[in-house]
């Protein structure tokens, strides 16, 4: 069903982002409830997203366009592991199919959200970064798309001397557009996905790359060309090749998973020799490729067709493992005492977390303290009535959790709507021990996870990262077990509770 853009200023559902979760959601609502009516607020001037802010060399997906594609659209790229602008296009289309666009309201930064329980409404609280003029809407039920990162400034450590350096330092999160990094000496900070996509792209535009990490993190080679994918859409209707091709690739990657974190020593040895294949036995792997922790200890890096791999052996890329001591006028010098001359540095040293978009919440005249509520089924919050968000998974593509928490908030919209409720707000169990919320050893997690809410050490409190046991309890679990709800009609409780002065 096509609609266009509510005349109101109030909606049944207003969705916060226009990226790929948010585009997902609002195809998801209007698929499923095509009577309820919906809005996007979208801080930027265009959909997409992180797909869209990123415009840094060689940027692609780390995970495979068949997981990484929305469920109900498929993915008919060439490749598998796709650049950025072809999965821009894709995110795009998909709002334009469905006529989404229409109900986007670009330049709308959400700044704060109340819920009234005499209302039984959201006071949406938007501000135009274009002109600065104050908006406000209101919502029955409000969803944040927003990630978990902040889009308006990456993470740069504190570098001694930086102010020294007479060449351009640059962030991958803004990366200009008049960089001419021809026959330049690139200096790559960081081990992370950005450093390891960075390396052979700046490789490829004629740079002379060297990429210098403190510690090393795992990276392992994967076709670009999913050939089975290729092989079944050659034989079976579109739909269901990529139904087929996401199911095996699923599979695929929560058993490795698994399989990592159930057997480290076998996974280490088994990363290690792929390596030694595409490197030959003189490359140090143990310096520069051997993490200190186990596989998916941290998010593992993917590079398509080795093309890391390939830049180091042909010596295009070069690398270093060691930590900066100073910037100097020239270049850096390694706390080895090692100088690396450069022309351009490129801090690609991480992200910086932000819960909801920054966005503050308030319950019925009080502040809702994040780090005191508990995330129920990583998807709502205990006590915060009529409230969803998307995080994805960090062990696997973000779209197959997202498309099961819309899948989950359509139903619980659904089963309302049929036994006549209006509230719905997930009710704490005081004897649920607490968790942080990412369990996730990366340094861009831990410097932030404690502004978070938390987890709980079991059902529906506990946050898990296994598809298919969200799928159970997601896709097909209770919408009502651990939850209260409100008829029309009855005012719904104050959760002050929860909430700090």
């Amino acid at each position: 069903m096509t609609r266009t853009t509510p005349a109101a200023d109030h909606v049944d559902v207003l969705i916060i982002g226009a990226g790929l979760s948010g585009i997902g959601a609002a195809h998801h609502l209007q698929a499923t409830l095509p009577n309820k009516t919906y809005t996007i607020l979208e801080s930027r001037e265009s959909i997409g997203g992180t797909w869209d802010l990123f415009r840094y060399p060689g940027i692609r997906s780390d995970s495979d366009m068949y997981t990484l594609g929305y469920r109900f659209r498929p993915w008919t790229g060439g490749k598998a592991i796709a650049d950025g602008p072809s999965i821009l296009r894709y995110i795009r289309d998909t709002a334009a199919e469905a006529g989404i666009d229409r109900n986007i309201r670009f330049r709308h930064r959400v700044v704060r959200i109340s819920w009234s329980s005499a209302d039984r409404l959201w006071t949406v609280d938007a501000r135009r970064t274009d002109t600065g003029e104050q908006v406000t809407l209101t919502a029955g039920f409000v969803m944040t798309c927003t990630g978990y990162y902040r889009y308006d400034e990456g993470y740069t450590p504190d570098f001694p001397g930086v102010d020294r350096f007479a060449g351009r330092v640059v962030h991958p999160q803004y990366w200009p557009e008049d960089l001419d990094c021809a026959g330049k000496r690139v200096v790559v900070i960081g081990s992370g996905a950005t450093a390891v996509t960075l390396g052979p792209a700046l490789a490829d535009l004629g740079a002379q790359v060297t990429m210098l990490q403190r510690s090393p993190t795992y990276i392992v080679s994967a076709p670009s060309k999913d050939a089975v994918a290729s092989a079944l859409r050659r034989a079976l209707p579109a739909r269901a090749a990529y139904a087929l091709a996401r199911a095996k690739n699923i599979t695929r990657s929560v058993a490795i998973y698994e399989l990592c974190q159930r057997f480290p020593r076998p996974a280490r040895a088994l990363i290690r020799r792929s390596q030694v294949g595409r490197l030959g036995a003189g490359f140090d792997i143990d310096a520069h490729l051997t993490p200190r922790y186990d596989p998916w200890d941290q998010r593992m890096c993917l590079v398509p067709d080795g093309d890391l791999f390939d830049a180091l052996r042909r010596g295009d890329v070069a690398i270093e493992t060691d930590h900066v001591d100073t910037f100097t006028e020239s270049g850096i010098t390694l706390r080895s005492g090692k100088e690396l001359p450069a022309d351009i540095v490129v801090t690609a040293t991480g992200l910086n977390l932000v819960a909801f978009g920054d966005v503050e919440i308030v319950v019925d005249g009080k502040g809702v303290s994040l780090p005191e509520t508990m995330s129920y089924k990583g998807m709502m919050l205990s006590g915060v009535p009529n409230f969803a968000f998307v995080v994805g998974y960090t062990n696997a593509s973000w779209t197959l959790k997202s498309d099961l928490v819309c899948e989950y908030v359509v139903r619980l919209l659904a089963h309302m709507d049929a036994a006549g409720q209006v509230v719905c707000a997930p009710r704490r169990d005081p004897s649920v021990g607490e968790e942080p919320f990412l369990d996730f050893a990366a340094g861009y997690v831990l410097r932030t996870v404690d502004s978070f809410p938390k987890q709980g050490d079991t059902e529906p409190w506990k946050l898990r990262m296994n598809f298919f046991h969200d799928v159970r309890t997601l896709r097909r679990g209770s919408v009502t077990e651990s939850m209260d709800f409100v008829p029309a009609g009855e005012r719904a409780p104050n959760r002050a509770s929860v909430a700090r002065p």
